[in-house]
């Protein structure tokens, strides 16, 4: 009983907090990507700067969380989710610069 340290994680304090910075990037990259999107002047740039700091800044947010998995089957569903969104967000970016090509959209 006595003299006997409680560990209440099996994680290191050092892989929570550099997953929680590596989050905090992600986050970030989520921001500048909306600035992007609400500065630029034309659908084309807009959706560049979105696409491109939005799969940067989900990358990064499962990269943080990766060490914070109970199981490498959460770990890669993390993964899982990452891809859907990469393969998600090219797909609709390319159909929204198709339309925004061809004159269908407003701006």
């Amino acid at each position: 009983m006595f003299g006997r340290t409680r560990r209440t994680s099996c994680r290191g304090p050092s892989k929570t907090g550099r997953g929680s910075r590596i989050s905090t990037a992600g986050a970030f990259f989520f921001l500048a990507g909306t600035v992007g999107l609400l500065r630029f002047p034309d659908t084309l740039t807009r959706l560049h700067a979105l696409t491109k700091a939005d799969n940067l800044g989900l990358g990064l947010v499962v990269l943080g969380l990766l060490p914070q998995a109970a199981s490498l089957r959460d770990g890669l569903k993390l993964v899982g989710i990452w891809l859907l969104g990469l393969l998600a967000g090219a797909t609709v970016s390319q159909l929204i610069a198709r339309a925004a090509r061809h004159g269908q959209l407003n701006r």
